[in-house]
This record gives structure tokens, C-alpha cells and sequence, in this order.
């Protein structure tokens, strides 16, 4: 039986603290504090010792040193059973449930105006002693981090049935508790420096947002893990206004559509099928956007995800719910009369990101491999029309080279390889995750003869160079009028030759978007 006479408790989030506190108290355990939380239980009515009274020594140095001492650490980690009589010896008593969370560094360094002093003030240094060690000693102590955790926790000493194992569960979320917060110190620390952060270690640690029914496929056990400071108008910061749970795949393919649409500045649809874009656009409005994203593939725009970078308005809802079966729905903001038309379908899920700052956040991609991670830079390289190169004979029009830079950007975040049919700012035509590059542009040029969308005049984008003139060839025979590619290949000077042969304008970037 596991008996709880002492507590300590010291709690920076003080969510649900007096209804547990006096919880305890009601079973007389004897409640020991610090500080703030001291004061918070004593204005609640609560008989609460001082910290400083048991350890006969002050709080010193504006509260940095006020936990570290014998009286409390032995507390702890005193083993029942083996050290009561040097516990005896040196007047310690036995704390047998510490409850603690750590003074808020992340949202210190959320703020705007916080500098790196601020920081450094908000590092806790007892706390995590203190959790480490009641964590360490968990055979006689419980040890909670999370306020959700106490009313379970409560219940448990009210029926004498706090396990061993159940200690040792709370022991493992208080250590996830402590090496979250040191990941965070250490990443803004190393920040603060311009380190290199692709270190000799790289550290990652995210809360669970939800858990998944299941992965890719039903046999997959899934979870969705938000970082530690998602970004606004991110995924993981959408709030999800109806619609069934999200699936991993939904998760998966909203956030390519979600991360394609935000690249564009005029009104723009994307929408994604088994996480390519089977269709996007841009126009005067979403609406238009859509209409004209819809076009280039409706047979896989069925059961997509869209993606809008402006407020979803009533026409473009109403055009959506009466043209197509769609599973997600993501956009900065929902109206409210758009929001009226999605509610009659009950299983459409509808995702409020927010607005996104208008510069792109820096990240990072991962991608697990047998016995390590694959970590870089997310891929944010981005063209104007002053860093193409032209290196044929005949130079593109302007309207090409809008809509060169429009495929470009689409193609980033088409599975390679990749190739992009574009005519107006729309896609007539995708390409994706073929071996070759040539059946890449077979299959873009079937889809666009598929729903009868013209190809003569339009722009070709490749995610990478062309190793032989083939690949040219066929797109001119498809009736193509311009490609923009990264060049870089060693017959170059062949594929430059085909082109002019069809009499194609052509343009390199000096830039691959290789998507795998």
C-alpha cells in the first residue's frame, strides 16, 4: 500500500491546483510549498507549510536557491526501508508525492519582446532536481507534472490504489517533461549563437495532439505530435471547426495542399490526392481559383483535400459542396455563411489555420530510415524572373514566364519526378513519382487530353534536368512552348539543342526541387 503523508508542491501552472490540493488535505496530507504557490493555496484557505520552515533556511539569490537542500532532496530520495535511520539522523522527513512544473521558458521565449535575459531568469533549476529525483526514487514517491493528471491521481490515494506501476508511469511523463524543456533551452540557447543547429546532436520533442486510429493503413498503430512551438497558420495550430476525427493520411495530404497554397500571393486552390497536387491555380478570387484548379483533374479531385489562402467565402463553399466529395477542407478562416453550407455534410472535415506570416518559417524535414533519421533544411528556394537563364534561341514571352515561375512553384511539392503542365496560372496537367522523367511528361500530357484541356502554348516545369534530349522531345510533341528546368545536366548542350530544333523557349534555374 502506498501511503502519501507529505507532499510538496511548487507549480509555475497552477490549472486545477486548489480542488487537488484540498483534495489531499481532506486525507491529511501534510502540504509543503514555495513562493507563488504558497501564497495561491494560502488565499484559497489551505494550511500550508513553508518550504524555508522545514529547511530552516530562507529562500536567497530572489528565489534561485530555495529547494535545494538536504532536508528537501533526502526527502525524496530517501529509500523506504533501507535509509530511515540516516534520515532520522539528520531530521529529514519523507516526501512521498512531489507535484511540479517548471517555470514557463517557452512562453517567455514565445514572446515578441523577450531577450536573452529574460530567458535565462525563466531556466528552472530546482525544479527539475527535484522532479528527477522523485522521479529516480519512484518505488515511495509519485511525481506529477500535469495538472490533468490530478484528479486521477487523487482518486487512486482516495481508494489506496496509487500502484507501483502507475507511479512509474507518471516517473517516465515527468522525465518526457524535463528533457522537453531542456530541448527547448538548449535549441534557443544555441540559436541565441547562430550555432549550426544540424549538430553533432539533434534534438526533437513534441506533445501529443491526438491520437490516431490508425497510420497509412489499419494495421498501423498512429499519433499526430504537435512541436514545440507550432507556428501560426500551421497544421498542428488548426483548429478543426466539423467533420469526422482527421486520419493520418488527411493529416498528411492537408498539410502538403496547406504548405503549396501558402506560397502564392494572389487568390489560390490547391488541391491534393494521395499527397500530390492533382490541381492548382490562381485568379481574382478563390472561387475562380477553384474552378480552375478542379478543371485539371476531376477524377482525382474526388475524395481530395483543398487547400485556399483566403477566407473561404459561401460561392466557393456552395460551389465545392454541390460539384465534388471532398474529405478536407483547410483555409485561413471559414465564413460564417460558408460554414452553414459545409455543416450539412457532417463528415467533411473543415480546418481553420489562421493567417500565416507573410515570410516563410524556417524548418526542418525528416524522414526515418533503419536505425537513424534523415534531417534537413525544408525546402525553401525560391526563383524570380531575374535568376532564370535562358538558353535558347527563342526567349519566352512574359506570359510564360509568369506561368514558368507559377509551375515552378507547384512543381516543389510534386512527388519526383516531377513535371507540370501550366497554362494562366492553372495546371492542365501533372506529372508525379515516376522513374522517368519521360512518362512523367507522357502521363501530365494524358491527364490534360483527358479532360480536354489544350496543351499547345502552355509551359512545362521539371523538378530536375533532363539527362537526354527524350524528355524534350516528347513534350513537344505534345505541343509545349516552354520549359523551365535546373539545367545542370551533362548532354545540356543536346537538350538545349532539342529545344531549339522544336522551336521551344527554355529557361534554367540552377535550382532542383527533388521531392521523394
Amino acid at each position: 500500500m502506498f501511503n502519501v503523508r507529505r507532499a510538496l508542491i511548487s507549480v509555475s501552472d497552477k490549472r486545477k491546483l486548489i480542488p487537488f490540493v484540498k483534495g489531499l488535505t481532506e486525507l491529511g496530507v501534510e502540504i509543503l510549498s514555495t513562493g507563488g504557490t504558497c501564497k495561491a493555496l494560502r488565499d484559497a484557505g489551505l494550511n500550508v507549510i513553508e518550504v524555508s520552515e522545514k529547511t530552516g533556511f530562507p529562500e536567497i539569490m530572489g528565489g534561485r536557491v530555495k529547494t535545494l537542500h538536504p532536508v528537501i532532496h533526502g526527502g525524496l530520495l530517501g529509500r523506504r526501508g533501507t535509509d530511515e535511520a540516516v534520515m532520522e539522523e539528520h531530521d529529514i522527513e519523507p516526501i512521498d508525492m512531489l507535484v511540479v512544473n517548471l517555470y514557463p521558458f517557452e512562453q517567455t521565449i514565445a514572446c515578441g519582446d523577450a531577450n536573452i535575459d529574460d530567458a535565462i531568469e525563466n531556466i528552472d533549476i530546482g525544479g527539475p532536481a527535484m522532479i528527477r529525483a522523485a522521479s529516480k526514487n519512484h518505488d515511495g514517491v509519485a511525481v506529477i507534472v500535469e495538472p490533468d493528471d490530478y484528479e486521477a491521481v487523487l482518486q487512486n490515494i482516495q481508494k489506496d490504489n496509487l500502484s507501483l506501476e502507475g507511479r512509474r508511469r507518471l516517473a517516465a511523463k515527468a522525465y518526457a517533461h524535463t528533457a522537453s524543456y531542456d530541448i527547448a533551452i538548449t535549441k534557443y540557447l544555441s540559436a541565441s549563437l547562430g550555432d549550426e543547429v544540424l549538430g553533432p546532436r539533434f534534438l526533437y520533442s513534441g506533445g501529443l495532439s491526438e491520437k490516431l486510429r490508425y497510420g497509412e493503413n489499419p494495421h498501423q498503430s498512429a499519433a499526430f505530435y504537435a512541436d514545440q512551438q507550432s507556428p501560426a497558420g500551421s497544421l498542428a495550430a488548426a483548429k478543426q471547426l466539423q467533420g469526422k476525427a482527421l486520419s493520418y493520411n488527411n493529416i498528411a495530404d492537408s498539410d502538403a495542399a496547406l504548405q503549396c497554397v501558402k506560397q502564392f500571393e494572389s487568390p489560390a486552390c490547391v488541391i491534393v490526392k494521395h499527397a500530390n497536387p492533382c490541381g492548382v491555380a490562381v485568379a481574382d478570387n478563390i472561387q475562380d481559383a477553384y474552378d480552375k484548379a478542379f478543371k485539371t483533374d476531376p477524377t482525382s479531385a474526388f475524395g481530395g483535400i483543398i487547400a485556399f489562402n483566403r477566407t473561404l467565402d459561401v460561392k466557393t463553399a456552395e460551389a465545392i459542396v454541390e460539384r465534388q466529395f471532398v474529405e478536407v477542407i483547410v483555409a485561413p478562416a471559414i465564413d460564417e455563411s460558408a460554414a452553414r453550407i459545409m455543416s450539412a455534410k457532417k463528415n467533411l472535415r473543415v480546418l481553420e489555420t489562421g493567417s500565416w506570416p507573410a515570410a516563410v518559417t524556417p524548418g526542418f524535414d525528416f524522414k526515418k530510415i533503419s536505425g537513424g533519421l534523415l534531417v534537413q533544411d525544408t525546402d525553401l528556394g525560391a526563383i524570380t524572373a531575374d535568376d532564370l537563364k535562358i538558353v535558347t534561341d527563342l526567349s519566352p514571352s512574359p506570359e510564360q514566364i509568369q506561368d514558368m515561375l507559377f509551375a515552378w512553384t507547384v512543381v516543389k511539392y510534386v512527388k519526383s519526378n516531377a513535371i507540370i503542365f501550366c497554362k494562366d496560372k492553372a495546371t492542365i496537367g501533372v506529372g508525379a513519382g515516376q522513374m522517368s522523367r519521360v512518362y512523367s511528361t507522357k502521363i501530365a500530357a494524358i491527364k490534360a487530353a483527358d479532360e480536354g484541356l489544350e496543351i499547345k502554348g502552355s509551359v512545362m516545369a521539371s523538378d530536375a534536368f533532363f539527362p537526354f534530349r527524350d524528355g524534350i522531345d516528347v513534350a513537344a510533341e505534345t505541343g509545349i512552348s516552354a520549359i523551365i528546368q535546373p539545367g545542370g545536366s551533362m548532354r545540356d548542350d543536346e537538350v538545349i539543342q532539342a529545344a531549339n530544333e522544336h522551336g521551344l523557349a527554355m529557361v534554367f534555374t540552377g535550382m532542383r526541387h527533388f521531392h521523394h
